[in-house]
């Protein structure tokens, strides 16, 4: 197995200092402390509403909010999630950093934004550890909104939504390749292509 390096923030006195580690040399407890993982398991509620307006026509879904994200109250919040860079792209348009640039950014190109989840329990940010699933209503969306498309942000997404939403709706949704970080395979330049050729088809 390769040796997987990371970012790693340790002190020098009372300097900060970022410096890269094989990530292997350590233990499994504190594998998941540098990468911001947990394994404590809590119920959590999804802590901000949809982004959309009568205008949106294409929904797209994430699976439930990051740690950050749900700190941030709102969609894609960890720094290193390429979503935001990948929409300025599609759009020409330059990476947005507040929380109004982005929702501009969505509305503005008749997007919307949401996610399959309502409440789980879930270790950190962790998709694989979440547990007795409540799945958020689409019909708000739907029915006061022109949605032509629904597009699941990654495999994750994807499962949820078959799971929980399309008994529901009806609605085949179509999976682009996750932004996430933990996406390395998928360079920002691949991302931007495949999500640009379904959000402006």
């Amino acid at each position: 197995m390769g040796k997987k390096k990371v970012e790693h923030v340790v002190f020098d006195g009372m300097r900060k200092i970022k410096k890269k580690v094989n990530i292997n040399q350590y233990n499994t407890q504190t594998k998941k402390i540098i990468m911001g993982q947990t394994d404590k398991q809590s119920v959590q509620q999804h802590p901000f509403p949809p982004l959309y307006d009568k205008d949106s026509k294409v929904l797209i879904l994430g699976s439930f909010p990051s740690v950050k994200s749900r700190e941030m109250k709102f969609f894609y919040g960890h720094p290193q999630n390429r979503f935001w860079k990948v929409i300025a792209s599609i759009f020409d348009q330059e990476n947005p950093t507040s929380i109004e640039e982005k929702k501009k950014l969505i509305l503005d190109n008749n997007l919307a934004l949401w996610d399959v989840i309502a409440e789980c329990e879930i270790s950190g940010s962790s998709d694989a550890s979440i547990k007795n699933a409540k799945a958020n209503d689409l019909s708000e969306i739907l029915n006061n909104s022109q949605i032509q498309k629904i597009i699941v942000n990654g495999k994750t997404a994807e499962r949820l939504y078959i799971k929980y939403i399309e008994p529901v709706t009806g609605i085949k949704a179509v999976v682009l390749p996750s932004t996430s970080p933990a996406n390395a395979a998928w360079s920002l330049e691949r991302l931007v292509d495949v999500w640009k050729s379904e959000i402006k088809n």
